[in-house]
């Protein structure tokens, strides 16, 4: 399946590692990009919760939940991505 073309490589000899490729990326690079995109979404969360409660203790919650789970969640999604063949040279 196609599915399986994505994810799965040859075994030639000119195949390179995960962490030879030239296009992938380190884990510190993924976290590094998670934290600084995190910090602009938890921005806009507590500007949209301050605004929809009129509260700023409780938009300021809302935020500090969010960075947390929406960091881990995009951390795990970069790897993923990283893994995909498609779209890469």
């Amino acid at each position: 399946m196609i599915i399986d073309q994505i994810f799965t490589s040859s075994n030639t000899k000119s195949e390179k590692s995960f962490k030879a490729v030239k296009n992938s990326e380190t884990a510190t690079r993924s976290i590094v990009k998670a934290i600084s995109w995190r910090i602009v979404g938890t921005i806009d969360t507590i500007l949209i919760s301050w605004f929809i409660t009129g509260k700023i203790t409780m938009a300021l919650s809302i935020g500090l939940v969010e960075v947390v789970t929406k960091m881990v969640l995009y951390f795990f999604h970069e790897r993923v991505w990283n893994l995909i063949k498609w779209g890469k040279h």
